[in-house]
């Protein structure tokens, strides 16, 4: 049995140029395309988005928040202040702060009471700065207030909600949400206004030299008050105790006086350090004994 010879498969030449081009120019386009095709795709690589490294490296610096002044302000709650400030140390109990949450913690401060907590938040105690480092600015009193109850509350507290302060500068700052008559409420404004007015109008006298003390210390604290206090103390605006108001004192005067003595030196509250002035310290703790004296 015989075999038939095999046959070329290219048998001219038009067949041969034909096959040489095919063997080069197909795998040429695929190479083509899949370079098309790759240069096409989304970059995701780090610096592949040129445009957008641009702005970022030719940005400045510092941002400017232009906020209008006239715009109602609207309150962080103290979940919010919590997690902007709060959380840094109280999250983790970082330089012994007490834990969020940790409520054997926060019982001995949460005994204190509410006052003395949020004097410690605004004023700092031992690692933790003033407001936890913020600035009037960036977080009011009242939202300082939410924080410190939200913190409280979230570790077995069982603390009030702060009353919101009303709109205005010259708003009495413990003032109730019962509606008050009109003219009541005028003749507070006016009250506040002037004793704001008064506390700018205080003339800043040089503190003494080192050693020297008043002549007597009675006469210094009835005339500091006289000059300073009573624009608060003696109408009871601001949320002041009323002087001579047994009432108004009693609950200020179940703390030590080294307490009472510490808030007037710093302040508290819609209070400023020293009442607004720089008088020693020994006449402003004078004025606060005068004061104290006449409400028992």
């Amino acid at each position: 049995m015989s075999e038939a010879p095999h046959g070329a498969p290219i048998k001219t030449p038009g067949q041969l140029i034909a096959a040489v081009i095919a063997g080069f120019g197909i795998p040429v386009a695929i190479i083509i395309l899949l370079a098309v095709y790759v240069n096409n795709s989304t970059r995701v690589g780090a610096g592949t988005d040129i445009e957008q490294s641009v702005k970022e490296r030719i940005a400045p610096a510092a941002q400017v928040d232009i906020r209008d002044a006239n715009a109602p302000r609207v309150y962080k709650t103290g979940e919010e202040v919590f997690k902007a400030v709060c959380s840094a140390c109280h999250a983790a109990g970082t330089a012994g702060a007490p834990k969020f949450g940790d409520a054997s913690a926060w019982a001995p401060r949460i005994g204190e009471g509410y006052d003395t907590l949020l004097h410690n938040a605004l004023n700092g105690k031992g690692a933790m700065p003033a407001r936890g480092g913020t600035s009037p600015d960036d977080y009011s009193d009242f939202e300082i207030a939410r924080a410190v109850v939200y913190m409280a509350n979230g570790s077995g507290g069982k603390l009030a909600e702060p009353a919101q302060p009303a709109s205005g500068a010259a708003a009495a700052a413990g003032a109730s949400g019962a509606a008050a008559p009109a003219a009541a409420s005028s003749n507070e404004n006016a009250q506040a206004a002037a004793a704001v007015a008064a506390l700018a109008s205080v003339p800043q006298a040089a503190a003494p030299a080192a050693g020297a003390q008043s002549a007597d210390a009675a006469q210094a604290g009835k005339a500091l008050y006289e000059q300073v206090c009573q624009a608060c103390h003696a109408a009871g605006v601001l949320n002041a105790p009323k002087f001579g108001d047994k009432e108004a004192w009693a609950p200020r005067l179940k703390d030590s006086m080294d307490t009472v003595y510490n808030y007037a030196l710093h302040g508290k509250g819609a209070m400023p350090p020293k009442g607004g002035s720089n008088a020693p310290d020994a006449d402003v703790k004078a004025a606060v004994d005068y004061m104290v004296n006449a409400a028992k």
